[in-house]
């Protein structure tokens, strides 16, 4: 397909090779470009990208990139996956991804029909076409929590799966978010990162912040009655599964807990082992590259982890939303 993008284009898709490869004829040194001024625009600028990605608010039509060249702007696209990839939080990698590929979504729904085909078309996915192979819609598909992406539930024939008007667009902005976030963590070397740490500082400030302001201060009485059972077993001396284990790490780590605070609660138990404990804590929290999120009461159930349950557990499918529940009733009552 014929179509020569310019740089107008170019800055609202910076994940396309033509961007790419526009940055990288003006940026060749990190070190020596992060040490002007226009190093320092572009630094700042990825804040601004990582500050939105941390947001629960979109505001694509108001972005201000006017005061740096459009190869700076793409620049700081990838200044930003390196200051998430240096904190290390593989919710932040998702809420990068995330805003990135809301961004782009948001541009093609506007673009003219040439551009946006190319855009989709370099991404493996053609815009126009009522179906898609199967075997492609199940690549793309797997993290869409909806259920009417799973495949039960869509019009199959003859190998091909039927799509709605405006799904190929949701398939997009998700290919966009994969791809972003099977990209990072980057490799970034220590001596970069640590030139970015008040930068990167500033992000874990506001993205802690950010996670208080959702789930508020941890309080173990909130806990819906699955996770205080696997706290009473660990406290008694009981040899957690693994499940049980990734369930309720990965439920502390998404409240806000901190991975010492996760090794402590552990601690509680008589054969606590450090070492064991912060490899196995920090990999189920992330570390390890791989994207967690805590189980739904529908896994607990499968595991045999939903247990003493109340009232309340009927009302809800996930023990977060239990949590913001409890937290919530106690908020109105002290209020």
């Amino acid at each position: 397909m014929d179509v020569v993008l310019d740089h107008k284009e170019l800055i609202k898709y910076p994940f396309l090779k033509e961007s790419q490869q526009l940055a990288r004829r003006h940026v060749e040194s990190l070190e020596e470009f992060l040490s002007g001024s226009t190093g320092a625009l572009a630094l700042e600028r990825a804040k601004e990208r990582v500050f939105a990605a941390i947001s629960t608010k979109r505001d694509f039509q108001g972005e201000s990139a006017s005061n740096i060249r459009p190869e700076f702007e793409i620049a700081s696209y990838a200044l930003a996956r390196v200051l998430v990839s240096c904190i290390g939080d593989r919710s932040l990698v998702d809420r990068l991804a995330r805003y990135e590929a809301e961004r782009a979504s948001f541009f093609l729904a506007t673009e003219k029909s040439d551009i946006r085909r190319y855009v989709a078309l370099s991404l493996g996915i053609d815009p126009d076409a009522p179906v898609m192979p199967v075997t492609r819609y199940i690549e793309l598909v797997p993290r869409m929590r909806d259920p009417r992406w799973r495949l039960v539930n869509r019009d199959l024939r003859q190998g091909m799966v039927h799509l709605e008007p405006g799904e190929t667009d949701e398939l997009i902005r998700e290919r966009i978010r994969v791809i972003l976030v099977d990209q990072m963590p980057l490799r970034v070397p220590s001596a970069i990162c640590e030139r970015l740490a008040p930068a990167t500082q500033e992000i874990a400030a506001l993205l802690q912040q950010q996670i208080l302001e959702q789930f508020g201060e941890v309080k173990e009485e909130a806990f819906p009655p699955c996770i205080s059972a696997l706290i009473a077993a660990i406290t008694a001396g009981g040899n957690l599964t693994h499940m049980a284990r990734f369930a309720i790490t990965s439920f502390l780590h998404t409240i806000g807990m901190t991975t010492t605070g996760i090794a402590e609660l552990f601690s509680r138990a008589p054969d606590f082992d450090l070492d064991r404990t912060m490899y196995q804590v920090e990999h189920i929290s992330g570390r390890g590259g791989t994207e967690y999120t805590p189980p739904s009461c529908a896994t607990m159930r499968t595991f045999g982890l939903c247990v003493n349950r109340d009232k309340d557990c009927e009302r809800i499918n996930h023990p977060l939303s239990y949590y913001r529940l409890k937290k919530n009733v106690k908020k109105k009552k002290q209020g």
